[in-house]
């Protein structure tokens, strides 16, 4: 049984640190059969997608990061006068 499936999307989604539209895609992409060769074994992935997915990941990342910032600064601004 899969993690989402198990969990839910949503929990699964927390718990692996992605959004869940990330992991619905997922999800779908694995039912479709996407990333499988028509001999049905699974496609290697090539440097260019993982850095890819590793970049989109970031991004996110850095994304929450400045949105946590902007609140923060909003806060003490207004806590200041």
């Amino acid at each position: 049984m899969s993690l989402a499936e198990s969990l839910g999307a949503a929990k699964a989604a927390r718990k692996l640190g992605i959004s869940v539209k990330t992991l619905a895609n997922w999800i779908r992409i694995s039912r479709d059969g996407a990333g499988f060769a028509k001999d049905g074994k699974r496609r290697p992935v090539s440097d260019v997608e993982a850095e890819n997915a590793r970049l989109r990941a970031e991004n996110a990342q850095l994304r929450m990061e400045r949105d946590f910032i902007k609140k923060a600064a909003a806060y003490f601004a207004k806590e200041s006068k």
